[in-house]
Protein backbone atom coordinates (compact mmCIF):
# COMPACT_ATOMS: atom_id res chain seq x y z
CA UNK A 1 0.00 0.00 0.00
CA UNK A 2 1.35 3.57 -0.91
CA UNK A 3 1.74 6.48 1.62
CA UNK A 4 -0.98 8.88 1.53
CA UNK A 5 0.08 12.78 0.89
CA UNK A 6 -2.29 15.96 1.42
CA UNK A 7 -1.32 18.29 -1.18
CA UNK A 8 -4.12 20.41 -0.56
CA UNK A 9 -3.54 24.20 -1.66
CA UNK A 10 -0.74 23.21 -3.73
CA UNK A 11 0.12 22.84 -7.27
CA UNK A 12 1.77 20.61 -9.61
CA UNK A 13 2.64 20.38 -13.07
CA UNK A 14 3.17 17.49 -14.91
CA UNK A 15 5.05 17.11 -18.23
CA UNK A 16 4.24 14.29 -20.62
CA UNK A 17 0.80 14.24 -18.93
CA UNK A 18 -1.45 12.35 -21.39
CA UNK A 19 -0.77 8.86 -20.85
CA UNK A 20 1.56 6.70 -19.29
CA UNK A 21 3.85 7.68 -16.58
CA UNK A 22 2.69 11.45 -16.53
CA UNK A 23 -1.04 10.92 -16.34
CA UNK A 24 -0.32 7.94 -13.44
CA UNK A 25 1.45 11.35 -11.40
CA UNK A 26 -0.83 14.06 -12.01
CA UNK A 27 -3.41 11.83 -11.16
CA UNK A 28 -1.68 10.90 -7.70
CA UNK A 29 -1.02 14.49 -7.27
CA UNK A 30 -4.83 15.22 -8.02
CA UNK A 31 -5.93 12.62 -5.63
CA UNK A 32 -4.19 13.94 -2.54
CA UNK A 33 -5.62 17.36 -2.81
CA UNK A 34 -3.52 19.06 -5.04
CA UNK A 35 -4.07 21.83 -7.86
CA UNK A 36 -2.70 20.30 -11.43
CA UNK A 37 -1.77 21.29 -14.50
CA UNK A 38 -1.53 18.51 -17.04
CA UNK A 39 1.03 19.90 -19.99
CA UNK A 40 1.72 17.81 -22.99
CA UNK A 41 1.96 18.27 -27.23
CA UNK A 42 -0.67 16.27 -27.82
CA UNK A 43 -3.85 18.92 -27.14
CA UNK A 44 -6.91 15.93 -27.84
CA UNK A 45 -5.26 13.89 -25.09
CA UNK A 46 -4.26 15.91 -22.55
CA UNK A 47 -7.44 17.52 -22.24
CA UNK A 48 -9.51 14.16 -22.50
CA UNK A 49 -7.00 13.42 -19.55
CA UNK A 50 -7.89 16.46 -17.95
CA UNK A 51 -11.39 16.25 -19.10
CA UNK A 52 -11.52 13.20 -16.83
CA UNK A 53 -9.90 14.49 -13.89
CA UNK A 54 -11.86 17.46 -13.50
CA UNK A 55 -15.13 15.01 -13.41
CA UNK A 56 -14.15 13.64 -10.55
CA UNK A 57 -13.99 16.62 -8.73
CA UNK A 58 -10.08 17.75 -8.69
CA UNK A 59 -8.47 21.43 -10.04
CA UNK A 60 -7.31 20.99 -13.26
CA UNK A 61 -5.77 22.53 -15.75
CA UNK A 62 -4.76 21.56 -19.29
CA UNK A 63 -2.12 22.83 -21.14
CA UNK A 64 -0.90 21.95 -24.46
CA UNK A 65 3.11 22.53 -24.62
CA UNK A 66 6.05 21.52 -26.54
CA UNK A 67 8.91 21.14 -24.09
CA UNK A 68 11.32 21.60 -27.45
CA UNK A 69 10.05 25.15 -27.66
CA UNK A 70 11.04 27.43 -24.74
CA UNK A 71 8.84 30.07 -25.14
CA UNK A 72 5.94 27.31 -24.99
CA UNK A 73 7.79 26.08 -21.60
CA UNK A 74 7.29 29.64 -20.24
CA UNK A 75 3.93 30.54 -21.45
CA UNK A 76 2.94 26.67 -19.57
CA UNK A 77 4.32 28.23 -16.44
CA UNK A 78 2.77 31.51 -16.54
CA UNK A 79 -0.53 29.73 -17.14
CA UNK A 80 0.33 27.72 -14.12
CA UNK A 81 0.67 30.86 -12.33
CA UNK A 82 -2.43 32.74 -13.58
CA UNK A 83 -4.96 29.92 -12.61
CA UNK A 84 -3.42 28.85 -9.84
CA UNK A 85 -1.01 31.45 -8.26
CA UNK A 86 1.98 29.63 -7.22
CA UNK A 87 3.64 26.32 -8.27
CA UNK A 88 4.79 24.13 -5.48
CA UNK A 89 5.57 20.56 -7.33
CA UNK A 90 7.11 19.86 -10.97
CA UNK A 91 7.47 16.31 -12.63
CA UNK A 92 9.12 16.84 -15.91
CA UNK A 93 8.30 13.73 -17.67
CA UNK A 94 7.90 14.94 -20.97
CA UNK A 95 10.41 12.46 -23.32
CA UNK A 96 10.73 10.33 -26.44
CA UNK A 97 12.45 6.87 -27.42
CA UNK A 98 14.37 7.02 -30.88
CA UNK A 99 14.81 3.57 -32.62
CA UNK A 100 17.88 1.44 -32.03
CA UNK A 101 20.77 2.59 -34.39
CA UNK A 102 24.51 1.88 -34.85
CA UNK A 103 26.31 4.49 -33.23
CA UNK A 104 27.86 5.35 -36.78
CA UNK A 105 24.16 5.52 -38.53
CA UNK A 106 23.01 7.60 -36.50
CA UNK A 107 21.34 10.86 -38.42
CA UNK A 108 22.06 14.07 -36.89
CA UNK A 109 18.61 14.73 -37.05
CA UNK A 110 16.99 11.86 -34.50
CA UNK A 111 20.14 13.06 -32.92
CA UNK A 112 19.21 16.70 -32.35
CA UNK A 113 15.37 15.63 -32.01
CA UNK A 114 15.76 13.30 -28.95
CA UNK A 115 18.16 15.72 -27.19
CA UNK A 116 15.55 18.79 -27.74
CA UNK A 117 13.06 17.09 -25.94
CA UNK A 118 14.64 14.96 -23.59
CA UNK A 119 17.46 16.85 -22.27
CA UNK A 120 16.81 20.55 -23.55
CA UNK A 121 13.59 20.02 -22.37
CA UNK A 122 13.93 19.30 -19.04
CA UNK A 123 16.33 21.74 -18.81
CA UNK A 124 13.74 24.49 -19.80
CA UNK A 125 11.28 23.31 -17.97
CA UNK A 126 13.61 23.69 -14.69
CA UNK A 127 14.50 27.03 -15.67
CA UNK A 128 11.22 28.17 -16.07
CA UNK A 129 9.79 26.34 -12.85
CA UNK A 130 12.93 27.97 -10.43
CA UNK A 131 12.00 30.91 -11.37
CA UNK A 132 8.55 30.33 -9.63
CA UNK A 133 9.99 28.45 -6.72
CA UNK A 134 12.74 30.83 -5.94
CA UNK A 135 10.78 33.74 -5.74
CA UNK A 136 8.65 31.87 -3.37
CA UNK A 137 11.35 30.17 -1.47
CA UNK A 138 9.80 26.78 -1.86
CA UNK A 139 9.44 23.69 -4.18
CA UNK A 140 10.02 20.49 -5.40
CA UNK A 141 10.87 19.44 -9.01
CA UNK A 142 12.06 15.76 -10.29
CA UNK A 143 12.76 15.68 -13.45
CA UNK A 144 12.69 12.17 -15.58
CA UNK A 145 15.59 10.30 -16.49
CA UNK A 146 16.03 6.65 -16.79
CA UNK A 147 18.02 3.30 -16.22
CA UNK A 148 19.28 4.89 -19.31
CA UNK A 149 20.93 7.49 -17.57
CA UNK A 150 22.78 5.39 -15.30
CA UNK A 151 23.86 2.43 -17.45
CA UNK A 152 24.80 1.84 -21.50
CA UNK A 153 23.45 -0.01 -23.81
CA UNK A 154 24.20 -1.08 -27.77
CA UNK A 155 21.99 0.66 -30.16
CA UNK A 156 20.82 3.32 -27.34
CA UNK A 157 23.78 6.16 -27.46
CA UNK A 158 22.15 8.67 -28.07
CA UNK A 159 18.77 8.17 -26.05
CA UNK A 160 20.92 7.06 -23.12
CA UNK A 161 23.08 10.63 -23.58
CA UNK A 162 20.19 12.58 -22.84
CA UNK A 163 19.31 10.68 -19.77
CA UNK A 164 22.44 10.90 -18.87
CA UNK A 165 22.57 14.90 -19.66
CA UNK A 166 19.13 15.01 -17.31
CA UNK A 167 21.23 13.74 -14.25
CA UNK A 168 23.97 16.40 -14.80
CA UNK A 169 20.91 18.76 -14.76
CA UNK A 170 19.68 17.72 -12.01
CA UNK A 171 22.59 17.22 -9.57
CA UNK A 172 24.25 20.31 -10.60
CA UNK A 173 20.60 22.55 -10.18
CA UNK A 174 20.01 20.87 -6.78
CA UNK A 175 23.03 21.60 -5.43
CA UNK A 176 22.74 25.65 -6.13
CA UNK A 177 18.93 25.54 -4.89
CA UNK A 178 18.95 23.67 -2.07
CA UNK A 179 19.74 26.59 0.51
CA UNK A 180 17.18 28.56 -1.56
CA UNK A 181 14.66 26.00 -0.22
CA UNK A 182 13.89 23.84 -3.54
CA UNK A 183 14.46 20.26 -3.69
CA UNK A 184 15.14 18.67 -7.05
CA UNK A 185 15.91 15.14 -7.49
CA UNK A 186 15.53 12.69 -10.20
CA UNK A 187 13.48 9.10 -10.82
CA UNK A 188 15.23 6.69 -12.84
CA UNK A 189 12.59 4.11 -14.14
CA UNK A 190 12.76 0.93 -16.00
CA UNK A 191 11.10 -1.11 -18.14
CA UNK A 192 7.43 0.02 -17.37
CA UNK A 193 4.12 -0.66 -19.10
CA UNK A 194 3.20 2.63 -20.84
CA UNK A 195 2.03 3.33 -24.00
CA UNK A 196 6.00 3.84 -25.54
CA UNK A 197 6.60 0.70 -24.02
CA UNK A 198 3.93 -1.03 -25.77
CA UNK A 199 4.42 0.15 -29.31
CA UNK A 200 7.76 -1.14 -28.88
CA UNK A 201 6.84 -4.31 -28.14
CA UNK A 202 4.51 -4.21 -31.10
CA UNK A 203 6.85 -3.24 -33.52
CA UNK A 204 9.56 -6.15 -31.91
CA UNK A 205 12.15 -3.19 -31.14
CA UNK A 206 12.04 -4.27 -27.56
CA UNK A 207 11.74 -8.30 -26.69
CA UNK A 208 9.30 -8.78 -23.80
CA UNK A 209 11.05 -11.97 -22.61
CA UNK A 210 14.55 -10.09 -22.88
CA UNK A 211 13.03 -6.81 -20.92
CA UNK A 212 11.69 -9.09 -18.07
CA UNK A 213 15.22 -11.06 -17.80
CA UNK A 214 16.90 -7.63 -16.91
CA UNK A 215 14.43 -6.72 -14.53
CA UNK A 216 15.13 -9.11 -11.19
CA UNK A 217 11.62 -8.64 -10.64
CA UNK A 218 10.54 -10.21 -13.63
CA UNK A 219 7.52 -8.25 -14.50
CA UNK A 220 7.32 -4.67 -15.86
CA UNK A 221 6.74 -1.95 -13.71
CA UNK A 222 3.75 -0.30 -13.19
CA UNK A 223 2.81 3.76 -14.19
CA UNK A 224 1.96 3.82 -10.67
CA UNK A 225 4.87 3.07 -9.02
CA UNK A 226 7.15 5.63 -10.58
CA UNK A 227 3.88 7.92 -9.44
CA UNK A 228 4.65 6.86 -6.00
CA UNK A 229 8.63 7.76 -6.22
CA UNK A 230 7.64 11.27 -7.43
CA UNK A 231 5.16 11.75 -5.03
CA UNK A 232 7.29 10.76 -2.00
CA UNK A 233 10.44 12.97 -3.30
CA UNK A 234 7.61 16.16 -3.33
CA UNK A 235 6.85 15.59 -0.05
CA UNK A 236 7.96 16.51 3.62
CA UNK A 237 8.90 12.80 3.91
CA UNK A 238 11.65 13.34 1.67
CA UNK A 239 12.64 16.59 2.82
CA UNK A 240 16.31 15.96 3.49
CA UNK A 241 16.89 14.02 -0.14
CA UNK A 242 18.55 16.37 -2.68
CA UNK A 243 20.30 15.77 -5.85
CA UNK A 244 19.57 11.78 -6.00
CA UNK A 245 19.11 9.41 -8.82
CA UNK A 246 16.24 7.64 -7.87
CA UNK A 247 16.64 3.80 -9.68
CA UNK A 248 12.86 2.71 -9.78
CA UNK A 249 13.40 -0.31 -12.27
CA UNK A 250 12.58 -3.41 -10.29
CA UNK A 251 16.33 -4.21 -9.81
CA UNK A 252 17.66 -3.63 -13.50
CA UNK A 253 20.66 -1.64 -11.81
CA UNK A 254 21.25 -3.21 -8.82
CA UNK A 255 23.05 -5.91 -10.59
Amino acid sequence: MNPTYDFTGQVALVTGASSGMGLATARAFAEAGASVVLADINQAAVTSATDALAGDGHQVLAVRCDVADEDQVAAMVAATVDRFGRLDMAFNNAGIQLPVSDAADEPAEAFDRVTAINLRGVWACMKHELKVMRSQGSGAIVNCSSLGGLVGNPGRAAYHATKHGVLGLTSSAALEYAPRGVRINAVCPGTIATPMVADMLATGELDLEQALANQPINRLGEAEEIAAAVLWLCSPGASFIIGVALPVDGGYTAR
